[in-house]
């Protein structure tokens, strides 16, 4: 089960008690104070963790709690300190606080540990208020209360290029012959109805990771369809490559323009971003459809790269490139993969500098 969005309540541990006691051995009946400190609560503490990949685990639970600290004994013993409390997330959860909506954390390294919510401090025993004036103290601290917070988490997928385009556009088809995705795939809208991760092997040395998510389609951002729900897990891609389908009857150039407009309205910072475009299913069609959308596009084709077959129209610029595709045909599939593989690479070292 893929689950992207949980709302949970965290509760860190109440601290143990300090202890009210007074040493009393033979020959000691009278023994001063010796009430040892109460322990810690437990910590909330959120590990990023690369194995896992979801956070249905926190499916169906409504609070969590770390353990209380002990309280303190005689002969100052000092109360154990409570067990914390462990989150395991995937790689680009971020938790926000549910009633205001700040951003608390954000998990994207693997092996990240953070404090979400600190423990109360165990009290201190009776011996530590002896005194010349009070020799006697029957007085010990209670522990201090553990702290609890309303939580909300969202994981945001993290891959180097996002595929974006209309319902059965060929986006599981392409993940699935480009990486190690095995998404389903059928002849319908809608198959996709979940995101999927694959890693792209470009070279022994390259690879990038490829996110597919539910096909896009018009009133997107205002809940039509699954994108909205999934458009998320796009936002932090360093490159979207927009699958127009070329076999579809929807016009080329107005799914082009359509999918642009439905991330500009979700956020501009991510249609910003730089991205490419693939003609699928290019083998369905007559050559002259694919010169339509250059002209449309106001775009004149280039000489091709990266061995990309001479048997159809395509550019390559500076930030950008248009490739016709074919999946199932096997058609520019590696010249895709290496044009891809430059334009992450581009951005990186953009973000580098």
């Amino acid at each position: 089960m893929f689950v992207d969005n949980v709302k949970l309540t965290v509760k860190s541990g109440k601290g143990g008690a300090g202890c009210v006691s007074f040493r009393r051995e033979k020959f000691i009946p009278k023994g001063g104070p010796d009430g040892g400190d109460g322990g810690k609560g437990g910590d909330v503490i959120v590990v990023c963790d690369k194995n896992t990949h979801t956070l249905s685990h926190f499916k169906g639970k409504r609070v969590l709690k770390a353990k209380n600290g002990r309280p303190g004994e005689g002969r100052k013993k000092h109360g154990a300190d409570g067990e914390d409390l462990i989150i395991k997330v995937p790689p680009g959860t971020v938790i926000k606080d549910a009633n205001t909506g700040e951003i608390l954390l954000d998990m994207k390294e693997d092996g990240e540990r953070k404090v979400l919510l600190e423990g109360g401090r165990g009290g201190l025993g009776n011996w530590h208020f002896r005194g010349p004036r009070q020799q006697l103290p029957r007085y010990a601290q209670p522990g201090e209360e553990g702290k609890e917070l309303e939580i909300v988490m969202e994981l945001k997928l993290i891959a180097d290029v996002g595929l974006v385009g209309f319902p059965n556009a060929g986006k599981s088809t392409l993940i699935s012959t480009l990486s190690n995705a095995r998404p389903e795939i059928a002849n319908y809208e809608f198959t996709t109805i979940t995101p999927k991760l694959g890693v792209v092997k470009v070279d022994e040395f390259r690879s990038f990771v490829m996110a597919d998510i539910p096909g896009i389609i018009e009133g997107a951002h205002e809940g039509k369809g699954l994108g909205l729900k999934f458009l998320r897990h796009i936002e932090r891609t360093k490159v979207i490559l927009y699958m127009i389908d070329m076999a579809s009857h929807r016009d080329p150039y107005y799914q082009f323009e359509t999918l642009k407009k439905e991330l500009k309205n979700y956020s501009v910072k991510l249609a910003n971003r730089k991205y490419a475009i693939a003609l699928t299913k290019a083998d369905a069609v007559e050559k002259e459809k694919i010169e339509e959308f250059f002209k449309k596009m106001g775009i004149k084709p280039t000489e091709p790269k990266y061995k990309a077959s001479l048997d159809y129209p395509c550019y390559f610029g500076k930030d950008t490139f248009i490739l016709p595709i074919s999946a199932v045909s096997n058609i520019n599939i590696e010249p895709l993969k290496y044009a891809l593989m430059n334009l992450v690479e581009s951005v990186k070292d953009e973000n580098s500098i």
